[in-house]
């Protein structure tokens, strides 16, 4: 182990010899030779062979040197001790591996380096998390080489679709299909949809938005998600073009006090509130009597039920979503904050 230990510790101040080395280059040709003699030693080690150099006598004794003159009764601890610190190097640097190489994977698959909670880590305030587990070190590894499958497969966004199907923007002949999964209370799915909207995003594809209120045992992640969600898609179902004004309006647009209309429905409205809300913008965008009328009728409707199960069942289910926003595009899935 003192022979692995001393090879770690070598690999780490590499950096620092190979800069020094500019300057002190007898410094860089002594370091140069050591590292070899430990690589070799280690090379040894992994092919169950005998570490012939004798290369973990030479460190420590290198260590003990002065000891050996001064203090001959602390020679046979302090080798212990060395011992004991080279395997704690050694189990430190391997458990370290496989921990960074589990948060790649999980970075790359579920796109979030903490599978218990898809929220944080690296993506941070990049994306909200639909589910936070309690797992155990294996169950996590399990949920990693689950999600592979997934990632690896080219995804159909006409296969993750509900009736009626909400394009933001005018469909565009020939432009390739990509889906939006967003919940109206979620500030990554503002700032992804501000991203999208400004580099072009929506022009170069017909993207289909899809609703989708983050649920919680008692209710929803986001107070007024649910009651945005069945108004939109009740609109969706009389004039879609209409329920793509609901959404654009609580990410880009602001209230008379300078306040983002999601800030005002997330922190200042109740659900009562927040409807007569909705009802008013659909007056104020125009809605004719009568299909207005019939957006009121279906907000509490089966239809509008039936709706948001489907999204749910696609949302967990089939795209399997950790955290949102979650976007389907160019044959893959792609969790968090659009970047322009």
């Amino acid at each position: 182990m003192v022979c692995i230990a001393a090879f770690i510790i070598l690999c780490i101040i590499s950096v620092f010899v190979a800069i020094l080395n500019i300057f002190r280059r007898d410094i860089g040709r002594r370091y140069w030779k050591t590292f070899k003699k430990a690589w070799g030693c280690v090379w040894k080690k992994v092919r169950l062979q005998k570490c012939e150099t004798n290369f973990k006598e030479d460190v420590k004794n290198s260590i003990l040197r002065k000891v050996v003159i001064k203090r001959p009764k602390l020679v046979k601890p302090l080798s212990i001790t060395i011992e004991v610190v080279s395997v704690l190097i050694v189990f430190v640097t391997i458990w370290s591996l496989v921990e960074a190489a589990k948060a790649g994977l999980s970075l790359w698959t579920l796109g979030t380096c903490n599978v218990t909670s898809p929220s944080s880590c690296a993506l941070g305030a990049e994306a909200c998390s639909t589910e936070e587990k309690d797992l155990n070190w294996f169950e996590e590894w399990g949920e990693i080489f689950g999600a592979i499958p997934d990632k690896l497969k080219s995804w159909n966004v006409d296969e993750y679709t509900v009736e009626p199907k909400v394009f933001v923007g005018k469909f565009k002949e020939g432009n390739p299909l990509a889906l939006d999964i967003v919940d109206p209370g979620c500030s990554a799915c503002m700032n992804s949809y501000r991203n999208q909207l400004e580099s072009g995003f929506f022009d170069e594809n017909n993207t289909i938005l899809m609703v989708y209120p983050i649920p919680l045992e008692d209710g929803y992640k986001f107070a007024n998600s649910g009651i945005i969600a069945r108004y939109f898609y009740a609109t969706a179902l009389v004039e879609p073009e209409m329920a793509v004004k609901i959404m654009h309006r609580i990410f880009t647009e602001r209230n008379e006090n300078k306040v983002n209309y999601q800030s005002v429905f997330n922190n200042e409205l109740s659900v009562e509130q927040s409807e007569r809300m909705l009802k008013d913008w659909l007056k104020e965008f125009g809605l004719e009597t009568e299909k207005y009328e019939k957006v009121k009728s279906f907000v509490n409707s089966e239809e509008v039920d039936k709706i948001l199960a489907e999204v749910s069942d696609i949302v967990e289910n089939k795209v399997h979503v950790k955290g949102i926003p979650t976007m389907l595009y160019n044959g893959g899935k792609h969790y968090g904050l659009y970047k322009k």
